[in-house]
């Protein structure tokens, strides 16, 4: 990730929590005084946000320590401890609910990520990530992912080209969207891959006969129509499942062979993971 945009995120949300004063602390700790505090877990799950939460605590006071415990990306169980922060107590108290609300939410979103990566085991397939994700939030629910063992997929509108059912319905149809995406790239010197929305088997057909793209979603396909298209496909283009896809279904869309199923329940339905910063 990218240190100065993370720095930048941090920033912004320490100012929303603070304005003016952590007049709670300010009005009852010396400013000498000084503490330990520790990360106590209390859920079984993927811990995610140890090396963005030290960062916190470093943007909040410089002369805080952490002593890392566990790394991002290890199975915890209730009872471990994470990391152990040493300083001021005024900035560990500064620092604590950020740090927590990173933690168990990129934790939670690495734990269910980690839930459909196992399910795939023995499989191609590969899980990934949606725009779903909360407003100026995306590139840690982005990394909690890839720590839970998904993958990426585009992170904006900027790295990626995709043309869904409205893009194409407003560009007079699969041909036209396709030929007038390709075009633009080539009149703008840019060179980003090109994924296009299937609705149907039908839709399936006319993109592979147009071609001019590298990807095909098959959004809301039953697992029959679903092998249906990966055999008309045959390989000569990437294939993604999405829509509605749960831990339920998501084995019998692999055994379709797609190469990649995306969920936007990784980042939007997801539940925190449970866990509290003890003074010690």
């Amino acid at each position: 990730m990218k240190q100065k945009a993370i720095n930048e995120l941090i920033d912004q949300a320490i100012t929303e929590d603070v304005g003016d004063g952590d007049h709670s602390s300010l009005s009852c700790i010396p400013q000498s005084a000084v503490g330990k505090a520790r990360l106590l877990i209390k859920e079984r799950g993927i811990l995610a946000g140890v090396e963005i939460a030290c960062t916190v605590f470093r943007r909040v006071d410089p002369g805080i320590s952490i002593e890392t415990l566990i790394d991002d990306g290890r199975v915890v169980s209730p009872g471990d401890y994470g990391f152990i922060a040493e300083g001021s107590q005024q900035g560990l108290l500064k620092a604590e609910r950020l740090a927590l609300n990173i933690l168990q939410r990129m934790s939670g979103i690495a734990t269910e990520t980690r839930r459909y990566v196992d399910a795939l085991k023995g499989y191609n397939t590969k899980v990934l990530d949606t725009r779903k994700t909360t407003p100026n939030f995306r590139l840690l629910e982005k990394e909690a992912v890839r720590l839970g063992g998904g993958i990426n997929h585009r992170m904006g509108l900027y790295d990626m080209i995709m043309l869904k059912d409205n893009h194409i319905d407003f560009a007079g149809g699969i041909e036209n969207a396709i030929n007038k995406t390709n075009l633009y790239l080539k009149n703008r010197g840019k060179s980003l891959k090109i994924e296009i929305e299937a609705r149907n088997i039908e839709e399936v057909k006319l993109i592979i006969k147009t071609g001019g793209v590298d990807r095909i979603m098959l959004d809301n396909f039953t697992p029959e129509e679903t092998l249906e298209a990966v055999k008309l496909i045959d390989g000569k283009y990437e294939t993604e499942s999405s829509g509605g896809i749960t831990l339920e279904t998501i084995k019998s869309y692999a055994e379709c062979s797609v190469d990649y199923i995306s969920v936007g329940a990784l980042t939007h339905h997801v539940k925190s993971l449970d866990m509290s910063l003890k003074a010690i």
